[in-house]
């Protein structure tokens, strides 16, 4: 496969945990980005080809603090029609006691990746980039803002409705705040 560009990271904010078990979406299909200079959107099957290949799982993008892995089956990805489904065994290691943690607290930013693009994988409207195949490397659990603000980090069956939008308010405020900085 030809690769036509760097790696590239997004972020996304849904997680939930069930026991040692963290899972959610690293990625959301139709929500869009605002990236700066232009926006971006994933199209549905963008993930299809990646997810036969060896996916790691990490903290902030660490290589350093492995989480899990596809090829171990510590971690599994898959497709819906919402987007990148990921399911994560949390190892019993320092990093993996401090996710879950703060998970527990709803202290975590959310999820991100980081892909690259194949040759053909992109199509641009104006300054509007729509991926539609990713060669998926790795995915993060973060502890910072979502790129794709869409998505909602949340503990399975705790957090619904009111705080749900309460956390989303928050993760908006946060990012105006920084901004202005």
């Amino acid at each position: 496969m030809t690769v036509a560009a760097p790696l590239e990271r997004r972020a996304f904010t849904e997680v939930r945990t069930a026991g040692r078990r963290i899972e959610g979406y690293a990625a959301t299909f139709g929500s869009e980005a605002d990236l700066g200079s232009f926006k971006e959107t994933i199209a549905p099957g963008a993930f299809r080809d990646a997810l036969a290949g060896d996916v790691l799982a990490m903290l902030d993008h660490d290589p350093g603090k492995v989480l899990g892995r596809t090829r171990s089956g510590t971690l599994r990805l898959s497709e819906d029609s919402k987007g990148l489904k990921f399911s994560l065994d949390l190892p019993d290691t320092q990093a993996g006691r401090d996710i879950l943690a703060l998970a527990e607290r709803d202290d975590l930013g959310g999820m991100s990746f980081g892909f690259m693009i194949p040759k053909g994988g992109e199509s641009w409207n104006g300054n509007i980039r729509t991926l539609s195949k990713i060669a998926l490397r790795e995915i993060s659990i973060v502890q910072a803002w979502p790129a794709y603000p869409d998505t909602e980090i949340a503990l399975r069956a705790l957090m619904t409705g009111a705080e749900a939008n309460r956390r989303k308010r928050a993760l908006i405020l946060a990012e105006v705040s920084r901004a202005v900085d």
